[in-house]
């Protein structure tokens, strides 16, 4: 007899099957807010999160919950320190979605460089304006410094130094010096990325080291040629002193696949910056990604059915 998997929101067809060809009942949630959640949660084995947040009310309303995977690299939408009081191993996908997250990093940098927002804002109606007189610039030669540099920041600087002859330094006090890739510039100070490069690129994941770490001291380091891009997590940046950075030239543009609040509001001054560019959190939900994710979802919550180790648990559930 298998489990019984509660899935707030569909997964792909490809996982779905992996689920029931091996005996599990797949449930379709009722929403994905906290109470829908909450009610459906009962009597159920196995749940797999999308964008769905999972507070303590909804593993307090679990009866026989024994895991929760997330549908990606990040986990700070779980409650874990909830999960890890009632025994709930909680899983993640930290390498399903890395090609497509740094794929889209190369789309805001370049999108900057050229300066989209307020070209194509002109370009319909004052077409020589939009190609001649808005600034843009090559990455050729340029130095990128990226900010933690795991899976997907290491794809980047691959991707930087191979595809488009950028130089690249990178800051990450948990990655040994000699696990990095060569050709990389490994510095110890995180300030000297923010004073020498010419874009930055932002990787790490939210905690409460990281809430807000990058700021107003931060951005005034910055080149005032320099272009901030950060498809992490929107909270890991003070939004507020990143709009004034940005509207005040202080830094030339920014790039950004997410922002602190998610969906969107439209009524963020940020979305009225000529020199912002701005993705929907889009960099892992390309048709191939989010397959990999779902697969590696199945498989997890598979492992846990079957006593095995999982392959993925959420730092700090290794043992649980």
């Amino acid at each position: 007899m298998g489990w019984k998997i509660l899935l707030p929101q569909d997964i792909a067809i490809e996982a779905r099957k992996y689920l029931l060809d091996r005996g599990h009942e797949l449930i379709m949630g009722s929403g994905i807010d906290t109470d829908s959640i909450s009610k459906d949660i009962k009597g159920v084995d196995a749940m797999i999160v999308r964008t769905a947040k999972i507070p303590a009310q909804v593993i307090e309303a679990a009866d026989k919950l024994k895991v929760i995977v997330r549908h990606g690299a990040g986990y700070d939408g779980v409650d874990t320190e909830a999960a890890k009081k009632k025994g709930i191993k909680v899983l993640y996908c930290p390498q399903a979605n890395s090609v497509s997250v740094a794929e889209t990093v190369m789309m805001l940098m370049l999108c900057c460089s050229r300066n989209y927002t307020w070209t194509h804002k002109l370009y319909l109606d004052d077409y020589y304006t939009a190609k001649m007189k808005t600034p843009k610039c090559e990455l050729d030669g340029k130095t990128v410094g990226i900010i933690s540099c795991g899976k997907i920041g290491t794809l980047v600087a691959e991707k930087c130094m191979k595809g488009f002859n950028m130089k690249v330094m990178a800051w990450d006090p948990y990655k040994p010096t000699n696990t990095f890739l060569e050709g990389i510039k490994v510095v110890e100070d995180i300030n000297e990325i923010f004073k020498e490069c010419d874009f930055i690129s932002v990787h790490s994941p939210l905690t409460e080291e990281t809430r807000e770490f990058i700021g107003k001291k931060q951005f005034e380091m910055m080149k005032p040629t320099a272009i901030f891009i950060n498809s992490s997590r929107g909270k890991v940046v003070n939004e507020k002193d990143l709009y004034e950075a940005c509207k005040n030239n202080v830094i030339a543009a920014a790039g950004l696949d997410v922002l602190q609040e998610e969906p969107f509001n439209k009524e963020n001054p940020i979305f009225e910056l000529d020199n912002v560019v701005i993705t929907p959190h889009i960099g892992a939900a390309t048709r191939e990604a989010t397959t990999r994710a779902a697969m590696h979802c199945a498989q997890g919550i598979q492992e846990v059915y079957e006593g095995k180790k999982p392959t993925w648990p959420v730092p700090g559930f290794e043992k649980i």
